[in-house]
């Protein structure tokens, strides 16, 4: 599996717990985050993945910081390390 595709699954996981937070705060990531999902679907060009990925993964980190119970660690592992890639 491509690196692209292995980031596009740690930001759906991402979403799911964007989702299971339920959030208005987190509502703008979390939507801007499921269309460049499903535009990479589309026609396979990460960009806006890898730029709203990063984004969800530092506000999942600042969130973590306040509720570390509430934050899987395995998302951000996953996002952190297929974004260094």
């Amino acid at each position: 599996m491509a690196n692209a595709e292995k980031f596009r699954n740690a930001c759906e996981d991402a979403v799911l717990l964007f989702t299971k937070l339920n959030r208005e705060e987190q509502a703008d990531i979390k939507s801007k985050l499921e269309y460049c999902i499903g535009s990479f679907d589309h026609d396979g060009n990460p960009i806006g993945l890898f730029e709203y990925g990063a984004v969800a993964l530092n506000e999942l980190k600042s969130f973590k910081a306040k509720y570390p119970r509430k934050v899987n660690k395995t998302v951000l592992v996953n996002l952190e390390k297929y974004l260094q890639n």
